[in-house]
């Protein structure tokens, strides 16, 4: 299983949303016809409980409520990651819940303490992974300050597949892969935009949002880069740029808020986007992104 989970990696990592109620309670099932999609349009990996599902905003107990009732949804039709973070107990919870839920992964976020030192992070990734009762682990990687030499830590701890790298640096990525076991795989964390440039230098892979929205245009994006088609990849990406630049602002509070309200105007209703994201969209931004959905058809 481990084998053919690192396969996938190389493809398309699908963030879900998290769907809220018009109470403020989620809301699983309303997720349905987005998996759907995610699944018929061939997304190699769905992930439960990550950024684009609003995990910070998330008690631990609906953390744990989504993790399973995802699984429910996706039914086996894709592999299922489930985002593990907070504090380490926290962590190891929800690696636990992964596992008992049948994900194929965990994905470790970085923890978010603003004392955080590089081997503290070696520390909460092994207990993590011994938490997660034999899944592989897939290391969030927000800040690239944390060195080589922590790579090359992490990357020894056995259930650590891939790292999802998620900072604008290529080169400080290249030296991480340099000192980091060959084995692992590298995903570009910072979904298509940057995709072709961390695709460049040796991430394979990416996470996308998108593919709550238009999950067609990232598999594309996603062929056109495995055959190294980098102009057709940025020709697709410029189609789809205007929508990540709507989420780009508000310091990326508008990153949620950008896919629930495209989805809404799509007639699947998640709900809101909890603070401290920005929502509701200005008319502006609503109206920007109706647009690119006219436009995309």
């Amino acid at each position: 299983m481990t084998k053919a989970f690192t396969t996938s990696l190389i493809g398309i990592s699908g963030i879900l949303v998290t769907p809220f109620d018009d109470r403020d309670r989620i809301a699983p099932a309303r997720l349905r016809p987005v998996i759907d999609r995610a699944v018929a349009a061939g997304v190699h990996i769905l992930v439960s409980n990550g950024n684009t599902g609003e995990f910070y905003s998330l008690t631990i107990d609906e953390a744990l409520e989504m993790v399973a009732a995802t699984a429910d949804l996706v039914a086996g039709r894709a592999p299922l990651v489930g985002g593990a973070g907070r504090s380490v107990t926290e962590a190891c919870a929800l690696a636990r819940a992964s596992a008992r839920a049948g994900c194929a992964a965990v994905m470790m976020h970085q923890p978010p303490d603003p004392f955080v030192s590089p081997r503290g992070v070696v520390d909460y990734a092994r207990r993590v992974a011994d938490a997660a009762d034999g899944l592989p682990v897939v290391l969030y990687i927000r800040n690239d300050g944390i060195g080589a030499a922590t790579f090359a830590a992490l990357s020894e701890i056995p259930q650590v597949v891939g790292v999802k790298w998620a900072t604008p640096n290529p080169m400080k990525l290249v030296d991480a892969m340099a000192a980091s076991d060959p084995r692992l795989i590298w995903v570009g964390g910072l979904a298509e935009v940057w995709a072709p440039a961390l695709c460049a230098v040796g991430a394979r892979g990416f996470t996308s949002g998108l593919i709550n929205v238009w999950p067609a245009r990232s598999v594309a994006i996603h062929a056109a880069l495995e055959r190294q088609d980098y102009a057709e990849a940025r020709r697709l990406i410029d189609g789809m740029r205007a929508f990540e630049d709507v989420r780009a602002e508000e310091m990326g509070g508008a990153n949620v808020s950008g896919v629930k309200t495209a989805l809404k105007l799509q007639g699947i209703d998640c709900g809101a986007a909890r603070p401290p994201a920005a929502w509701p969209l200005t008319d502006g931004q609503t109206g920007r992104i109706a647009d690119i959905l006219k436009a995309a058809g």
